[in-house]
C-alpha cells in the first residue's frame, strides 16, 4: 500500500477497537440509534457537516474542500442481523438474538477510518458525501433514504460501496461490470380453501394440498420458462398450514424468495408465479391472495465507474490481487436502489480470506476480519483523492 497512507496504518488499533465495540452492541434495521450517534459524533468532531434522520437513523457526512465542482458519494451499511452469535471471542454480541453476522460493523469502521484521514489531509478538491445507511438487511433501507431525498439533497457524480467477502483471498479486490448481485423479492401466497374434518375430505377444499401443488408447479418456472442461460431462483422457504392431523385446513401460507440477475427476467418470474398460483388454486376450487412484501432490483455496476475503481486498486496492490470480472452472485444488496437512481457508480468485494475454517456471512460463527479496515480505508481514500482532484 502507498506510503502516504501511513496515518491510516497507524490508526489500525483505534478503528479495530471501534469495530469491536460496534460488534458488541449490534442494532438491527432502522433501530441503529447508538451506531448512528457514534458515527455522527465522530464525523462532526473531524469537521464534517452532518445530516441525520433519513430512513430514521441514516447519517450523511459532507466535507467540501477547495472550489471543485465534482461530488463523490461513499456508502457503508450499519445494521446487524436478528440472529444469535456463536463463539467466545471477547467482543461477542452483548445483545441476545442480535449479531453483526454480515460485517456491517466493519464496513462502518472502515468508512470512518477513511473519513478521519480525508478530513485530516484534505488532499482533494470537491465535495465528499459519506452515506451511512440503515436497514440494508431489510433490503429497503437504501430505498427509504432515496425516498427521503438522498440524492436530491446530496447529489453525487459517482457513488461507491464495498462489501467484505469470505471465500476470496484476504485483501484481494473483485470487480464486475454490469449485473453483479441479484434482485430479491419476497412474496407471500395465502391459499384460501374450505376447512373440514380429516375423515370427510369430500366436504372440504384442502388448502394444504393446494399449497403443495403450487410449490411443485412453481419449480417449472426456472426449468421451463426461463432460458438456461439466465440465472434465476424461486425458493419456497416456508409452508405453514394447521397443527392437527385430523383437520383439513381452510388456509395455508407460502413464503417465497425470488431472485434474478436481469430485471426483465425478474418481471417474468413475478408474473409466472402469480399466474401459476392462481391457476393451481382455481383447479381445486380454492383462491389465493398474493402479497409482494418487498423487493430490490438487480445491482448493476456502471462500466466507466468500475473501470475507474479498478485503476485505483491497481495503484495500491499488485495485479494478482485484482479480479476485474468476478462471478456475479445470487445474493442481494440494496445499494442496488442507489445505483438504479444514480447509475454512475460501482460496488465491489474486498476479500476477507479463503481459509476453510473462515465462516461465511450470515453464519452464526462469522466475524469481520479486522485486517480489512486498513486496505478498505486506503482504497476509499485513494478513490476520493483521484476522483476529486
Amino acid at each position: 500500500m502507498n506510503a502516504k497512507f501511513q496515518h491510516i496504518i497507524n490508526n489500525r488499533a483505534l478503528f479495530t477497537a471501534l469495530r469491536r465495540d460496534l460488534h458488541q452492541h449490534p442494532e438491527i434495521g432502522l433501530e441503529e440509534r447508538r451506531t448512528s450517534d457514534i458515527v455522527a459524533e465522530k464525523l462532526q468532531s473531524w469537521g464534517y457537516q452532518v445530516d441525520r434522520g433519513m430512513a430514521k437513523t441514516g447519517v450523511v457526512g459532507t466535507l467540501k474542500v477547495g472550489n471543485g465542482n465534482k461530488t463523490l458519494g461513499l456508502r457503508a451499511d450499519m445494521d446487524a442481523l436478528p440472529m444469535q452469535e456463536q463463539g467466545d471471542k471477547a467482543w461477542r454480541s452483548t445483545i441476545n438474538g442480535k449479531f453483526h453476522g454480515c460485517g456491517h460493523d466493519g464496513h462502518t469502521a472502515t468508512l470512518l477510518c477513511a473519513a478521519e484521514y480525508l478530513a485530516k489531509t484534505r488532499n482533494f478538491n470537491g465535495t465528499l458525501h459519506l452515506i451511512f445507511q440503515p436497514g440494508e438487511e431489510l433490503l429497503y433501507g437504501g430505498r427509504l433514504m432515496l425516498e427521503d431525498g438522498l440524492f436530491r439533497r446530496f447529489p453525487c457524480d459517482a457513488i461507491y460501496a464495498l462489501h467484505n467477502m469470505p471465500g476470496i483471498k484476504q485483501g484481494h479486490f473483485h470487480f464486475k461490470t454490469g449485473a453483479m448481485m441479484a434482485s430479491s423479492d419476497t412474496l407471500h401466497i395465502e391459499v384460501i380453501g374450505k376447512g373440514g374434518h380429516g375423515a370427510f375430505p369430500e366436504t372440504a377444499i384442502d388448502a394444504t394440498l393446494v399449497a403443495c401443488h403450487i410449490v411443485v408447479a412453481l419449480q417449472t418456472i426456472v426449468s421451463r420458462n426461463v432460458s438456461p442461460f439466465a440465472p434465476a431462483v424461486v425458493t419456497v422457504g416456508s409452508l405453514c398450514s394447521g397443527e392437527a392431523p385430523n383437520i383439513i385446513n381452510e388456509r395455508a401460507l407460502l413464503k417465497l424468495s425470488v431472485r434474478a440477475l436481469d430485471n426483465d427476467i425478474r418481471q417474468q418470474l413475478l408474473q409466472r408465479i402469480s399466474d401459476i398460483a392462481r391457476a393451481q388454486a382455481q383447479s381445486f376450487g380454492a383462491e389465493v391472495r398474493i402479497d409482494h412484501i418487498n423487493g430490490s432490483p438487480v445491482l448493476v455496476n456502471d462500466a466507466a465507474a468500475t473501470a475507474f475503481a479498478i485503476e485505483v486498486a491497481r495503484e495500491l496492490v499488485s495485479e494478482e490481487m485484482i479480479c476485474t470480472d468476478t462471478a456475479p452472485v445470487m445474493g442481494s444488496e440494496d445499494f442496488a436502489f442507489m445505483l438504479e437512481e444514480n447509475p454512475h457508480g460501482s460496488y465491489l468485494f474486498l476479500g476477507a480470506g479463503d481459509e476453510p475454517e473462515r465462516c461465511r456471512v450470515h453464519h452464526p460463527g462469522y466475524d469481520f476480519n479486522d485486517a480489512l479496515i486498513v486496505p478498505g480505508a486506503i482504497f476509499f481514500s485513494q478513490l476520493t483523492e483521484r476522483f476529486l482532484n
